[in-house]
């Protein structure tokens, strides 16, 4: 039987700097991406944990097929360590795939949600994404924070980040939006537009957010919606 969820070979593996770190995506990554589309359309779809705290993602997640998540871990592992210096004797460690969809109205987002956020400071956690939506649903933008100068945050330098972070979003609470360009506080380095199945991959301690069109994106209709597979890596 064909698997469903088969990467299409071989996979066209192009890079891009933004700022000063390197951001890698693949175009056309699955052989039939509907079929990953009809299997979000029979999933069912829970709220993030943090969303009536108003903090991380702020929308619908649902687990995504093994099957998927088997293949594309099987490329990521060879792929990240290459193209990311990842030394071959780390071990790695995999979250959950899952399928998100935004859903949250600007005016409900708390305030973590209206900034650009990092995943991990970890020197090697990746995050890995799928677009199961066309460019109308924006992408996702890096930045630098303006007052510490820092596009990455690790292990040394998070606590000072951190201390200003929140010193200014008390002192100027950030307003209800999504983030997209730059603002005082954070400066915008550039864009990977969403393109249906295009896979993006990049260092999670990097300062970044989903840019989204309100008007257009925020769905729980998983055909209509800002569809994605959000995987994360640690090694």
């Amino acid at each position: 039987m064909n698997d469903p969820y088969a990467l299409r070979m071989p996979p066209d593996i192009q890079s891009v700097q933004v700022g000063e770190h390197q951001v890698v995506f693949i175009d056309d990554f699955l052989e039939n991406p509907e079929a990953l589309v009809e299997a979000a359309c029979r999933s069912e779809f829970q709220p993030y944990p943090g969303v009536a705290e108003r903090k991380g993602y702020p929308g619908l997640r649902a687990a995504v097929p093994e099957d998927y998540s088997l293949n594309l871990t099987a490329l990521m592992d060879p792929l990240i360590r290459l193209n990311f210096q990842v030394p071959e004797a780390l071990p790695l460690r995999k979250s959950e795939c899952a399928f998100s969809l935004t859903t949250t109205p600007p005016q409900a987002l708390g305030p973590l949600q209206r900034t650009p956020h990092f995943d991990a400071s970890t020197p090697h956690h990746m995050a890995v994404l799928l677009y199961l939506c066309d460019e109308t649903h924006g992408g996702t933008g890096f930045y630098r924070h303006r007052a510490t100068g820092l596009q990455q945050v690790t292990a040394d330098n998070r606590e000072h980040y951190l201390d200003v972070y929140y010193e200014e979003i008390n002192a100027r609470p950030p307003r209800p939006r999504y983030f997209d360009v730059s603002d005082e506080q954070f400066e915008f380095l550039g864009r990977i537009p969403a393109r249906f199945n295009r896979l993006v991959a990049y260092r999670g301690s990097l300062l970044h957010s989903a840019c989204i069109n309100p008007l257009n994106s925020l769905s729980s209709d998983p055909r209509h919606g800002r569809l994605t597979v959000n995987t994360f890596y640690d090694f």
